[in-house]
């Protein structure tokens, strides 16, 4: 791949804080998508002074797509980063630090010079790791909702409340799994299509109550592989669907994306009070008698999973499609106590 040597030396020498003159480097790759390529580079820099310096920093870079009602999505987190919304994290909750951003709107692409957090991620977190992860994003929706930063005001591509509704409403209105749950050939337990049909039939009832709870800033891909637990504290990735969201929605996605299945009840039952726990230091959450967790979990993911089911040819995928939906099915005579 093409690194521009003085972009390197600017972006260590920003790492550092010292002048770099010089630096060899290796690349391999991270997770990324079709859209967005991730890079670890790593090697030694050197000092005016000759000092060597072994470093490891990551490359994102971001080509233009389209997201399905969030046409500015591409290239939100480069906004982002080149606004003051960084001054909003503590130390105990935060995004990497970006040591240098470009794009180039020819090209319809951006580049970011990250820092690199080594810590546990994906499904090696713990029970006690999501917890905090809840009880750390609570106290940070809960000091942004009370204080309305007036950086919030100023940011001007973000994703809007109705993106969660609108999605939901895009899926119930696809024929492919809207049919499929309601049709003999389903193979999914009765319980299972019964809970997805009654999430449609009251879905008027539930946005409403949903759309009274608080607006927060949500990070709307608070899954497993975003978050990065180190030195007792949470890193979060990737913000490009961040915007206004209800209060709530990012723990559906901490409890139900790509899930640690086997735990998903109990991580429930932990995660939603240390979430409300959080927001509460700040913020006053008595009037919420109802914390719609349940319903979020549903609406977001319920149509998404049987679609997964059925795009796949991997039994064991299919199976774990439908494991989880059990699960989701369960916490509802589990609940939580927010």
């Amino acid at each position: 791949m093409n690194i521009k040597f003085e972009t390197l030396i600017y972006a260590l020498s920003r790492r550092f804080k010292k002048d770099i003159i010089s630096a060899d480097f290796q690349t391999m790759p991270l997770q990324g998508g079709t859209v967005g390529n991730v890079y670890l580079v790593t090697g030694i820099a050197e000092t005016a002074e000759g000092e060597k310096l072994p470093y490891r920093i990551v490359l994102k870079i971001q080509k233009k797509w389209e997201r399905y009602g969030d046409p500015g999505s591409w290239r939100r987190e480069y906004d982002l980063y080149a606004s003051d919304f960084g001054a909003t994290f503590s130390d105990a909750f935060r995004w990497p630090t970006c040591y240098h951003a470009e794009i180039n709107a020819e090209e319809n692409e951006f580049q970011l010079w990250l820092e690199y957090i080594d810590g546990v991620t994906g499904l090696d977190l713990t029970g006690d790791m999501y917890e905090q992860a809840a009880l750390e994003l609570g106290r940070y929706q809960g000091k942004l909702y009370a204080e309305q930063p007036a950086v919030l005001q100023s940011l001007t591509n973000l994703s809007h409340a109705d993106l969660m509704k609108n999605t939901y409403l895009h899926y119930r209105s696809w024929p492919v799994v809207y049919d499929y749950i309601r049709s003999e050939d389903c193979e999914f337990p009765q319980h299972v299509r019964q809970m997805l049909i009654d999430i449609d039939e009251h879905a008027d009832e539930i946005l409403a109550r949903i759309e009274k709870l608080p607006l927060v800033l949500c990070h709307r891909d608070f899954w497993v592989t975003n978050l990065i637990y180190a030195d007792g504290k949470i890193a979060l990735i990737d913000w490009d669907t961040s915007g206004w969201g209800y209060l709530g929605e990012d723990l559906a996605s901490l409890i139900a994306d790509e899930a640690d299945i086997d735990h998903m009840v109990e991580y429930y039952q932990r995660c939603v009070p240390a979430y409300y726990k959080g927001f509460s230091e700040y913020a006053d959450v008595s009037p919420i008698a109802d914390h719609c967790v349940y319903e979020l979990i549903l609406l977001v993911f319920g149509y998404r999973l049987v679609e997964w089911y059925l795009h796949t040819e991997d039994d064991d995928e299919k199976t774990k499609r439908v494991h989880t939906l059990q699960k989701i099915y369960e916490m509802k005579t589990s609940p939580a106590r927010g």
